[in-house]
């Protein structure tokens, strides 16, 4: 099974000047994998608020494609988020970590891990594009594909947890984010 690591050097790899959200564990992350001034690596109170931010980033620069990197956790949280998305036509992507756990909080299993089908969600919400993954060579197959075009677009990696994990800290004060994102739109 694919690490979480593994999947976001493989995002890495693929991605394209699209602005890229990270909340909870992928914060720990993706600051090594890149630093662009389209990072924003969302912590405050980011637990099912990627995706809504990921749309807002969408709606105020038509045309701009943004990856939110999300938790199974998170997007407990705020599966409405989901229906709220695919009714509108953006260059938005979904990329689900699913490691069944809230690993940053002290990987307590997360309800209903590994018997929920995040795909059928997504498709049941009205997104018309999803793929599920759940080894490095099968994401790295579809990566590509799955982070252009037209979106909304769900992806849904399957990734082993890990115990023990502390809770990241963004790379940047969020102010400081806020104003490198705000210059690389401009």
């Amino acid at each position: 099974m694919m690490t979480h690591r593994d999947a976001l050097e493989v995002l890495a790899a693929v991605r394209s000047e699209q602005v890229v959200v990270t909340t909870m564990g992928s914060v720990a992350i993706w600051p090594h994998l890149s630093d662009s001034p389209l990072d924003f690596h969302y912590l405050p109170s980011s637990m099912g608020q990627g995706v809504p931010l990921g749309l807002g980033l969408c709606l105020a620069k038509p045309g701009r494609g943004v990856v939110v990197l999300t938790g199974d956790g998170g997007l407990l949280m705020n599966l409405g988020c989901l229906v709220t998305v695919a009714q509108i036509e953006v260059p938005l992507y979904i990329v689900l970590i699913d490691n069944g756990l809230y690993e940053v909080t002290g990987g307590q299993a997360v309800p209903n891990a590994g018997g929920t089908d995040f795909g059928a969600i997504a498709r049941g919400a009205g997104i018309g594009r999803v793929y599920t993954c759940d080894s490095r060579a099968g994401w790295e197959a579809v990566a590509g594909e799955a982070v252009a075009g037209n979106g909304p677009v769900f992806v849904w990696l399957k990734v082993q947890g890990e115990h023990g994990k502390p809770t990241p800290a963004a790379p940047r004060p969020m102010a400081e984010q806020i104003t490198r994102l705000q210059h690389a739109l401009r």
